[in-house]
């Protein structure tokens, strides 16, 4: 019974863990990227609300058609589905709350604070599942989404202040 338990448990996270990594990461990188462009408060709003809409469903038919093909029985395939949406909106929507409630600056230093420590907890119940050296497991994790936070902020950079329309 307690191993029954422990697994439902483990599905849930691996549900929940998917969702969350990609919306934090995702949203992480919009937020630097857009972060130098005139109008930026709004700019970073109406992104952070398409990618909660059109790249999460993207996302999440993604999962549900590639789990499909893996055969999964049908509550699975739409549990998985409906969970990584669920997990991607929330999530996506306390950057959104940030942002909008925080002068601009404060918003983007309280989402990335925000999003790092989001993703080192998260990083550190799956090592402590998989018991594996939680803090290496942080690292690994950190580091690369401050890769793509870095590459933003460079990509965002070199568009707006390089390239005039």
């Amino acid at each position: 019974m307690l191993s029954y338990v422990k697994d439902k448990c483990r599905l849930y996270q691996t549900k929940f863990s998917f969702g969350a990594v990609s919306a934090i990461i995702t949203n992480l990188g919009l937020i630097v990227g857009l972060r130098t462009g005139e109008h930026a408060k709004l700019s970073i709003i109406v992104g952070i609300l398409v990618i909660a809409l059109a790249d999460n469903i993207a996302d999440s038919m993604g999962i549900h058609i590639y789990q499909e093909s893996e055969c999964l029985k049908t509550r699975e395939v739409w549990l998985s589905t409906f969970t990584n949406f669920i997990t991607r909106l929330l999530v996506s929507l306390t950057f959104i709350l940030l942002v909008i409630f925080l002068p601009i600056r404060a918003g983007i230093a309280c989402s990335l604070l925000w999003g790092l420590l989001l993703l080192a907890a998260i990083s550190y119940t799956i090592a402590k599942d998989r018991r594996a050296n939680v803090y290496l497991v942080i690292l690994e994790h950190l580091v690369i989404a401050i890769i793509v936070i870095i590459a933003s902020n460079f990509i965002g950079k070199l568009v707006i202040n390089k390239i005039k329309f």
